[in-house]
């Protein structure tokens, strides 16, 4: 099969989000306390799936999010910092990593001489859209859609119709929808009617079950799949 439309997921896809977000943190600590200790990442990715969790079911507005992720983290840890400014912080160092996966730059180089692409991504507009749009990826891509900039993320299909726009309406038989998240990135494609391919190179469960057309575990894969290397 090959493809000739491309729907990318960007963090933990393309972008390596897991080290932005663990360098953001650490200088956040740095800047506004003076020390960081390494345990306090894996108190702040629980608070934060757990909130990103309720956003995408709808459970949580983005705004409500954003207020309430450092508030939970800092008094969990006990610590006396105003989570307004921590957050305001953090959003501005995260804005600044735009560390990408290995192989990524040269997976887009390659699509990008067969295929339109567009970037769909569940994040703060505040962070996305300074680091992703000034990244080496983005020149190769038709546009990216943030959902906080357009006020539904994946799964919701009003954010794919965004991306068929971008891509002017092609056939949904030519379109591939290429994540690492089976509740947004899969589910979404599954919804819409789209062929998937999950990026999963930690090997995980497929904990929900979902007829995903393709599973890889690493970035060249794709290129196979999408049937640029013939």
């Amino acid at each position: 099969m090959s493809y000739r439309y491309l729907l990318f997921d960007a963090d933990d896809t393309l972008f390596d989000f897991a080290k932005a977000q663990r360098v953001a943190l650490e200088r956040s600590f740095l800047e506004l306390k003076g020390a960081y200790e390494p345990t306090y990442l894996s108190l702040y990715e629980e608070v934060n799936t757990m909130l990103w969790q309720a956003f995408e079911q709808g459970k949580l507005s983005q705004v409500e999010l954003k207020e309430q992720r450092f508030m939970v983290f800092l008094e969990r840890l006990e610590l006396n910092l105003d989570p307004f400014i921590f957050n305001q912080l953090y959003l501005k160092r995260l804005s600044e990593g735009q560390f990408l996966l290995e192989g990524a730059l040269e997976l887009i180089q390659d699509l990008a001489r067969h295929c339109k692409m567009v970037i769909i991504t569940n994040g703060l507009k505040e962070v996305q859209r300074p680091r992703l749009s000034t990244s080496l990826l983005m020149p190769y891509f038709e546009g990216l859609i943030i959902s906080d900039e357009l006020g539904v993320a994946k799964p919701n299909p009003a954010i794919f119709d965004a991306a068929f726009d971008l891509l002017g309406q092609p056939e949904k038989a030519e379109t591939l929808m290429i994540g690492d998240s089976l509740s947004s990135d899969m589910q979404g494609g599954l919804n819409y009617g789209i062929d998937t391919c999950w990026y999963n190179p930690a090997a995980k469960s497929n904990t929900r079950g979902l007829a995903v057309t393709y599973e890889v575990s690493s970035l060249r894969e794709i290129a196979a799949i999408v049937g640029s290397a013939t």
